[in-house]
């Protein structure tokens, strides 16, 4: 297998693992929607397990590259980690989002209704 093809499986690894983890984020989203904060969170967490898998792909290359093998430029992988950092910013935004809606449903959930005279 020569480099290019190298280059072009993990960029396509990265982009599929960044596609589910875009996925399992809107799962997420839509479950914070109806207040499905247990759901949310397993979303959320399958999502950092993909992303974590992409960057744990990219790495990899960058490593290689620091010990002295060359890949040659390529359009595909510089997309696969525009991907990848796209849905690291997606998976920081819902993971705060769950936060905050969780509290409010708290805060909602805690007021009384005080009866009109």
């Amino acid at each position: 297998m020569d480099q290019i093809e190298k280059i072009n499986g993990v960029a396509m690894a990265i982009i599929m693992d960044a596609g589910d983890a875009r996925a399992l984020i809107t799962d997420a989203l839509l479950a914070i929607e109806n207040n499905q904060f247990s759901l949310a969170e397993e979303k959320i967490h399958q999502a950092q397990q993909k992303v974590k898998s992409a960057h744990g792909n990219q790495t990899d290359i960058v490593q290689r590259e620091i010990h002295g093998e060359l890949f040659p430029a390529s359009l595909l992988f510089t997309h696969a980690q525009d991907t990848l950092m796209t849905i690291n910013s997606e998976l920081l935004m819902s993971r705060h989002l769950l936060k905050i809606f969780r509290a409010l449903d708290k805060r909602i959930s805690g007021l009384t209704l005080q009866k009109l005279p």
